[in-house]
């Protein structure tokens, strides 16, 4: 299964790949010239192993591209730097974990937002964070914070009334349907959901589990202005600041909107999916 950091490495690897074959080089000729093993320029081209520095310079000077090796280089650190486990990051509780994301929302000025199974953060109910929040303490086994977390993130959602700011959220109709707790809770934050609607900050579009698609995205993911996207997997945080790689999230993310309803039709599937919660509550 393909993963965030596995496609950093995909389109690092597509890059490189560009570069050599400019040089008129194949993959064996390279390794060759460099001194590698013959399978070691595949490995890098199609992301399953990630180059180290001294591979760039190599590289880059069989290839005759000694010009691209510091922005190259600027990638492969940035792949480095955005892999960030989530046990050393929930080591200090779930409130330290929620607390340490406010300066990065209080900057950023345009977010933009995709959500394929639960509920965004921003848009939560506390009941609704509450739950989440015991699963990742008994799941990774950190300290029982719960009660401080849900508090700093209702702190954290403050960014939604205040400052010039726009929110655009594209969210599955899978997480209306993704059981959070018993249905009272699914009714209270899907509620919560038709309220925020119609903040003038906030545009929220619904893609319907039928419509047609026209981008396969893989994870989540959080676009902060143009200078950061954020992607949450089970074992890491990547934080992606190249760039190029935010450019492509955009334009998934532009391509996500065209499957997306808004306004009336998005309402109704919120509306069917508490109605359907009541009636499981029954």
């Amino acid at each position: 299964m393909s993963t965030p950091i596995r496609e950093a490495r995909e389109t690092l690897g597509a890059r490189l790949a560009e570069i050599r074959k400019d040089a008129g080089l194949t993959g064996r000729a390279l390794a060759v010239r460099a001194g590698w093993h013959f399978t070691k320029v595949s490995k890098i081209e199609n992301g399953a192993r990630s180059p180290s520095e001294q591979d760039i310079r190599a590289w880059c000077l069989v290839c005759g591209a000694a010009g691209q090796v510091p922005d190259l280089i600027a990638t492969v650190r940035n792949i480095q730097a955005m892999y960030l486990e989530h046990r050393r990051q929930l080591s200090s509780g779930l409130k330290h974990l929620q607390e340490s994301a406010i300066p990065l929302y209080e900057r950023t000025t345009v977010f933009r937002v995709y959500e394929t199974t639960v509920i965004p953060g921003l848009l939560t109910t506390a009941e609704y964070a509450a739950t989440i929040f015991r699963f990742w303490t008994d799941f990774m086994n950190v300290p029982d914070d719960v009660n401080a977390a849900v508090a700093a993130r209702m702190e954290r959602q403050k960014v939604l009334y205040t400052g010039n700011r726009q929110f655009t959220f594209i969210l599955e109709e899978q997480t209306f349907h993704t059981r959070v707790g018993g249905p009272d809770i699914m009714i209270g934050q899907l509620d919560r959901l038709l309220a925020v609607m119609s903040l003038p900050a906030v545009s929220l579009s619904v893609i319907p589990r039928r419509a047609e698609r026209h981008s396969l995205a893989h994870a989540s993911f959080w676009i902060f202005d143009n200078s950061r996207v954020n992607v949450e997997t089970v074992s890491a945080s990547l934080a992606i600041t190249q760039p190029r790689e935010i450019v492509l999230y955009t334009r998934v993310f532009e391509r996500l909107q065209q499957s997306a309803v808004t306004g009336q039709h998005a309402r109704r599937l919120i509306s069917q999916a508490i109605a359907d919660h009541a009636a499981e509550a029954q």
